[in-house]
């Protein structure tokens, strides 16, 4: 693991919120308004994308130049519209707290819109002065797996060495390219084995599982 992390990055989505599916649910959906029918299996891998990849890891570059811009559209509508049905994964805002009074750095590292970052801040009950840093997809050209996303959290917290928390493949990749180790977890749907064989140095079930970890 990095050695003694002065920074925890958390993701969100699938990490501290509980929206994974939600998400999956959202653009397939909106897929379909443009008549395309990709697997569900194949849409919830690509949770985790930014919108400006999702696209085309799903359909292909022919599909994001085709529908690129109306499937994003689409989804913030259909997204917005389940949003009252995601909830806050247990342990979640109690790993802040205690991250914060260990000493550690907290940034939070979502992919997601700055809209729908914020909703999910006011879920967890977290405000500016609770973490150090918040960025969202806003922030960078490149969304995860890219390692912008990461560099700018860690720079925006004020932190040298970062350590990653988050729940898909794409989190680990982004991580390791962005010179970090990653702590994975369960929570959005990708199993041990994926997250593993992506690079991630521990999994565990949830952030519930981490509350009281000795980070240093």
């Amino acid at each position: 693991m990095t050695p003694t992390p002065d920074t925890i990055l958390l993701d969100v989505d699938g990490t501290l919120v509980d929206s994974t599916f939600l998400h999956a649910l959202a653009w397939s959906r909106a897929f379909r308004s443009v008549s395309e029918k990709p697997s569900w299996v194949r849409v919830h891998r690509a949770i985790g994308l930014g919108g400006d990849k999702l696209v085309t890891h799903v359909l292909g570059a022919a599909g994001e130049e085709v529908h690129g811009d109306d499937l994003r559209s689409r989804w913030e509508q259909e997204y917005a519209a389940v949003f009252d049905e995601v909830a806050v994964v247990p342990g979640a805002r109690d790993l802040i707290v205690e991250l914060r009074r260990q000493g550690l750095r907290v940034a939070l590292a979502s992919s997601g819109m700055e809209r729908f970052t914020a909703m999910a801040l006011d879920l967890l009950q977290v405000s500016a002065d609770d973490v150090d840093a918040v960025t969202s997809a806003d922030d960078v050209e490149q969304s995860k797996p890219a390692p912008d996303l990461l560099d700018v959290a860690l720079e925006k917290a004020g932190g040298t060495r970062g350590l990653m928390v988050g729940d898909t493949t794409w989190d680990v990749e982004a991580a390791i390219r962005s010179g970090m180790s990653c702590v994975a977890v369960l929570t959005g749907g990708f199993s041990a084995h994926e997250l593993s064989a992506a690079g991630a140095v521990d999994v565990v079930d949830s952030v519930a599982d981490l509350v009281g970890r000795d980070w240093s």
